[in-house]
């Protein structure tokens, strides 16, 4: 038999104000999912309903479409209500596909591991 301690109580009655609420949850590897509230539970595994993941990469984003997706607790940073009274994301933000945003990625990341590799090449001039 396990005690649920007052912290417990606390996070189920605190989701439960969610319930079919659509959501955004940012999980501890940096993706952020988007999706209606359909269940959870004292450790906060969740069940999103027509969940997608926003990918976004400087100036563009895409949505890409996960269905019914269940997330562990243990792998929750954060989960916000989405007002659906504003827009989402600034104006200048622009969606593009899945194919686009692959690309984008790949290029953010190939940017970022030159950069790493430069910094290494360049750390013998550091005469701290």
């Amino acid at each position: 038999m396990s005690w649920a301690g007052p912290e417990d109580f606390h996070l189920s009655t605190s989701l439960a104000s969610y319930l079919d609420k659509k959501l955004l949850v940012l999980l501890r590897d940096g993706r952020k999912l988007l999706g209606i509230l359909r269940s959870f539970d004292q450790f906060a595994n969740a069940v999103l309903e027509g969940a997608c993941e926003r990918v976004i990469v400087g100036e563009v984003y895409c949505d890409i479409p996960l269905g019914l997706y269940i997330i562990r607790g243990e792998n929750v940073v954060l989960i916000g209500e989405l007002d659906l009274e504003k827009d989402e994301l600034p104006l200048h933000m622009t969606r593009v596909s899945p194919a686009e945003i692959k690309r984008a990625q790949k290029a953010e990341r190939e940017a970022s591991d030159l950069k790493g590799t430069m910094r290494k090449r360049m750390e013998f001039l550091d005469m701290d």
